[in-house]
């Protein structure tokens, strides 16, 4: 199946939300409320307003970013979060909290820059522009700017942009997006071509002089220039590429070098001075200095924040979002308003089914049927902390987005245990064992015991198995685990449902997003025919009705509870919010008050 995406007039149009991550952050604790969900005596917080995106010019694509307002140059900002991350190197980025990170050390051809409270420009990063598409969308073509220079001060080249695509064909790249590789290749694109490090090259993408790149895919793609905007599409220079090693150590395209790593502890940052911002549209860089440290809990993290003693005001968080213990405490003072954060989650969550251990539909279905979603939403923190979606998609970013609830989880939210053990009854196995991988986390300890309470009611016996939460997805996405069920969060990489079924029910390969396994050929067809329609609204509803087929037909996973992040930064903190396209804690604007 070729995967394709919905063309940058469309995304244009309908000025929705551009994912530039992926993957989640496994379960990283509970959310928090929508603004007046804590009652009468909670203070008001902004109303979250949904992003919008439109593509920027050559002169929107030159630097510096603009400056966030009171912006102040100096100074040592302290981030806090729980786990250091698993991959540095571009080619393996695809978790949101990695790829965010990689803004203060990687640049990519094209970016967002934020032109106003969530409003976006996509604009050229390296690139003068976002690309000139030529040959009805086949052919690419991108002009690097002057002045792009490595952390060494040696200039990056458009040989080392090709070199960077092509190494993403290499065994040990086993994590990253694929769209742009599959496009210059086909579908199992790593059969297709291995990489560069035999002394092949690919005559896909051509380098006629060092400022000029062209990219020429078998189909056409006119949204091409979102893909390039992703963080696996991160820059990485050809006469320092170290291959495996290069994930614990690369070389800074950004504003920011790495002076110093101390894995799962800390990680220092100062500044590039071969960056310049006057070819940089995306990062303001204003603190001299970033101090990562890992190792806290969301609980310890939200204490901190809350207490803002010391160093402790000039700290912020990624991705900690404020834990059950703490929810109405936080939404209910005044005094943190002002350094409040939040945003409804952009991403789909899901309790994947493995279906080459699961076979059975109907215990598949017996499950979706006695999902506890209500006690998980309150031991998240209830109705305020966690919506209960019933569909793959996800409504807050899908285009002409239609409900449907197949397994009542609307009128029965606390599971249905008679109707999951009536089709247990007429299973092929009435007494079932699974294994349940989680994320192990405060949070998802607790919610793990839930889940096994209830299934276990139906006759579902639950063996529990957690998992490193540094590595978490690394373990679920290997083919051959040990695993029945276990949880994975995706969204749309840009506006597109292109963008997420063909990817989730997509390839089956380490690393890949399809975390079912589902191969199903009827599906991928359907797939196909609906990515290479031209009507926008009737794609939008063929994806709408694939969506509750596929659950129908095959039941691949169960729906998980849409999390909204609620997040709390240090009172000397300025610029800090919640990027609607992550769903983190965007680096760019962060500045450290006087």
């Amino acid at each position: 199946m070729k995967v394709r995406t919905r063309s940058a007039m469309a995304v244009l149009a309908i000025g929705a939300l551009a994912l530039t991550s992926a993957c989640a952050e496994g379960n990283q604790g509970a959310p928090a409320a929508p603004s007046g969900s804590a009652g009468a005596s909670a203070p008001a917080v902004e109303a979250y307003k949904a992003p919008t995106i439109t593509v920027g010019t050559a002169e929107d694509s030159k630097g510096p970013a603009i400056e966030p307002e009171g912006v102040v140059k100096g100074g040592t900002v302290t981030m806090i979060d729980r786990d250091d991350f698993s991959h540095m190197d571009p080619g393996q980025l695809y978790v949101n909290t990695e790829t965010n990170f990689s803004l203060l050390i990687a640049r990519t051809l094209t970016g967002y820059k934020r032109t106003g409270k969530s409003e976006y420009k996509l604009v050229g990063d390296l690139a003068t522009d976002t690309g000139t598409p030529s040959d009805g969308g086949k052919t690419w073509t991108f002009t690097l700017k002057d002045g792009v220079k490595w952390e060494d001060g040696t200039p990056i080249t458009s040989e080392d942009v090709k070199w960077s695509m092509e190494r993403t064909f290499a065994s040990f790249i086993t994590q990253g997006p694929t769209y742009i590789q599959q496009w210059l290749t086909e579908v199992d694109h790593k059969k297709a071509y291995q990489g560069p490090y035999d002394g092949k090259r690919l005559d896909s993408i051509e380098t006629p002089d060092d400022k000029t790149i062209v990219y020429k895919f078998k189909t056409p793609h006119a949204d091409a220039n979102y893909a390039f905007a992703m963080g696996g599409y991160g820059i990485v220079p050809k006469a320092k590429d170290t291959k495996e090693k290069y994930d614990k150590a690369p070389v800074s395209s950004g504003p920011y070098i790495i002076k110093n790593h101390v894995v799962d502890k800390s990680i220092d940052l100062e500044r590039n001075p071969n960056w310049d911002a006057a070819t940089d549209p995306i990062r303001g860089a204003y603190p001299d200095k970033w101090r990562l440290e890992f190792g806290q809990e969301a609980l310890q993290i939200t204490d901190r924040l809350m207490a803002d003693a010391g160093p402790d005001q000039t700290a912020f968080t990624f991705y900690a979002t404020v834990p059950p213990e703490r929810l109405q405490q936080v939404l209910g003072d005044p005094a943190l308003a002002p350094r409040l954060m939040k945003s409804p989650s952009p991403y789909g969550n899901y309790y994947y089914f493995n279906l080459d251990r699961m076979k059975d539909q109907k215990i598949r279905q017996a499950i979706n049927y006695a999902w506890p979603s209500k006690q998980i939403q309150q031991t998240m923190g209830g109705p305020a902390a966690a919506a209960l979606p019933t569909t793959i998609l996800n409504e807050n970013t899908t285009v002409g987005y239609q409900p449907y609830d197949l397994f009542n989880k609307t009128t029965k939210p606390e599971g249905d245990i008679e109707k999951a053990k009536q089709l247990l009854a007429e299973s092929s196995n009435p007494t079932p064992t699974i294994v349940y991988a989680y994320n192990q986390t405060p949070v998802q300890e607790q919610v793990t015991v839930v889940i096994k309470s209830a299934l276990e009611k139906a006759g579902i016996k639950v063996v529990a198995k957690p998992l490193d939460r540094k590595t978490y997805y690394d373990s679920i996405g290997l083919t051959k685990n040990e695993f029945d069920l276990y949880w994975g969060g995706w969204g749309a990489d840009w506006p597109s449902g292109s963008t997420v079924m063909p990817v989730i029910f997509g390839p089956i390969a380490d690393g890949a997003p399809n975390y079912s396994h589902l191969k199903d050929e009827a599906i991928t067809k359907k797939m196909e025919e609906i990515t290479a329609m031209t009507d926008i609204d009737a794609q939008n509803a063929a994806w709408m009705a694939l969506d509750k087929e596929i659950q129908e037909t095959i039941t691949p996973l169960v729906v998980a509870e849409n999390r909204i992040a609620n997040t709390l930064h240090g009172s000397k903190i300025g610029g800090a919010e919640i990027d609607p396209q992550s769903w983190v804690v965007q680096p760019n604007r962060i500045f450290v008050k006087q």
